[in-house]
């Protein structure tokens, strides 16, 4: 699985951690950090959301200091779905559920082992369309092409 990773200054440490133990796990076969010194959430959000979309990364991971500023931004590309989650739960839900192809992390929310820990559920999870919410991802496309 390729990666996209990406954090603004007041994010940059937990995806620094975050995007080391990607790199240590075979399951992810590139990591592709689009940091640099300057770059805003919704920039780094956009970024990793077109790179997603342009088939140069599988999924996405993007930290600021709540996670939610970057799942907005993320989100607001046409066809992505972010979402920000710091337990198991949510985590499983935003992919098994909801399809999210980013995951959004705040820095200033969870300590790295904590998040290193739900990225490998998050490697692991998956989306079944057949499910009862790929009917419901159906209707928000449809609503969104509008």
């Amino acid at each position: 699985m390729r990666i996209v990773i990406g954090a603004p200054g007041n994010g940059a440490a937990l995806k620094d951690a975050m995007a080391a133990h990607l790199e240590a796990d075979e399951r992810v076969s590139e990591v592709i950090d689009l940091s640099t010194a300057d770059i805003t959430y919704p920039d780094v959000s956009f970024q990793a959301a077109r790179a997603i979309l342009d088939g140069r990364a599988d999924r996405g991971i993007l930290v600021c200091g709540t996670g939610v500023g970057t799942a907005i931004a993320a989100s607001k590309v046409s066809g992505m779905r972010a979402a920000t989650a710091h337990d198991v739960v949510t985590v499983r839900g935003a992919v098994e559920n909801y399809d999210a192809q980013i995951l959004c992390m705040g820095q200033n929310v969870i300590a790295a082992p904590a998040a290193n820990a739900l990225l490998d559920v998050w490697l692991d999870a998956r989306h079944d369309p057949a499910s009862t919410y790929g009917a419901k991802l159906q209707e928000i496309a449809a609503f969104e092409s509008r």
